[in-house]
């Protein structure tokens, strides 16, 4: 009985042992550890990254974008606003993504609307770049859409005002075509602002100096454009900065305003041929 037990145990040593080379054969072509490669800054190439650490862009609000949502509203609604004789025109600042700029106005008023959305998308760019600097992190805080409603007096006699809600009715909720986010508002009274002497010395003698010459006309346009521009600035830096005081505020829209209108100045007297186009009083007295 002993033999045939030795015998049993002796046949059971190869199955034993095919076993244990399997299992030696296995961890080899399969290591328990994979060295990973490391990129500079110590994160793992293979590894996927932290959502917290993914950057993704705030959607932009876009001219196009409006558009589309405002042509996609119920065609009653469209409708009972064209009768009515409402109109919008929109402004993008040309070296920044925000705020857009939607300026709500009568169809009477159209050719003043204008002149405010030129003032923004084209004397902005024209300003000396100080006075834009000025208001760099006030526009990067700003509201993605900046709704004017452009009038032409105020009852009140301001100039204009930020406004604590949104009262023009296609803006008055978020929406995913506005960038998802609250819009500002604020109002303009042109008509106030077109009588306003911002700086009355420097104001009279610019009307003074071209007031016999050709181009008085040209820059009452550009005096009026500028004006509407620092308004709208200032009432922007309300909105983003609320407990800023008003001395402050106002100081630094004043300053834009002397010193983009000094730089027109000087752009009209370089273009001037002074034989041809006298556009200045003064040039007609030496």
């Amino acid at each position: 009985m002993a033999g045939l037990a030795g015998s049993a145990q002796i046949g059971q040593f190869p199955s034993l042992l095919g076993r244990v080379q399997g299992w030696l054969a296995e961890a080899l072509i399969r290591p328990t550890h994979r060295p990973q490669p490391v990129l500079d800054g110590g994160r793992n190439c293979d590894q996927q990254p932290s959502l917290s650490n993914v950057m993704v862009p705030e959607p932009a609000v876009t001219p196009d974008g409006v558009k589309a949502y405002l042509a996609s509203r119920p065609r009653y609604i469209r409708w009972r606003e064209w009768l009515g004789g409402r109109r919008y025109a929109l402004a993008a600042f040309t070296d920044r993504p925000r705020p857009l700029v939607v300026v709500a106005h009568s169809r009477a008023d159209s050719e003043k609307a204008l002149e405010l959305v030129r003032a923004v998308e084209r004397d902005w760019a024209e300003a000396p770049q100080g006075c834009r600097e000025a208001y760099e992190e006030i526009l990067r805080s700003s509201p993605k859409l900046v709704v004017i409603q452009f009038r032409r007096t105020n009852i009140c006699g301001c100039l204009g005002h930020r406004h604590v809600i949104v009262k023009e009715p296609p803006f008055a909720e978020p929406h995913d075509a506005l960038g998802g986010d609250p819009a500002g508002e604020l109002d303009i009274a042109y008509r106030r602002v077109e009588s306003w002497v911002a700086l009355p010395l420097t104001d009279i003698a610019l009307d003074t100096q071209f007031a016999a010459g050709s181009r008085l006309r040209d820059f009452q346009a550009a005096r009026l454009r500028l004006q509407l521009l620092s308004i709208l600035l200032h009432e922007i830096n309300h909105m983003v900065r609320s407990q800023e005081p008003e001395t402050s505020i106002r100081e630094r829209s004043l300053a834009f305003y002397r010193d983009a209108l000094a730089r027109y100045v000087d752009n009209a007297k370089a273009s001037l041929s002074l034989t041809i186009d006298r556009s200045f009083s003064r040039f007609e007295q030496d």
